[in-house]
């Protein structure tokens, strides 16, 4: 660590995260040390007027319940899936 406080994160590391000059990082404390991720931008807050009036109503037929989190896992599933090859 240099006097100003600042580290240097090794070029191999950076390369395998697919960080560059530049990229937004926060560091987050842990009980084992610190956590070093990209920070992720704020999401835009509306009201339910606001996300009523961009969102289409649904004119299909009635999703259940169970349809619904069935969906939900089925695409979590797959975005792990590519979360998992993308870190390849």
């Amino acid at each position: 660590m240099s006097a100003k406080g600042q580290i240097v994160i090794p070029k191999a590391v950076r390369e395998r995260m697919k960080w560059a000059q530049g990229d937004d990082l926060e560091i987050v404390e842990t009980a084992g040390g610190l956590l070093l991720r990209p920070r992720t931008p704020r999401r835009e807050t509306i009201t339910l007027e606001e996300f009523r009036r961009r969102v289409p109503r649904h004119e299909g037929p009635a999703v259940s319940l169970e349809e619904m989190e069935k969906a939900i896992d089925e695409a979590m599933a797959e975005r792990w899936k590519r979360k998992e090859a993308d870190s390849r």
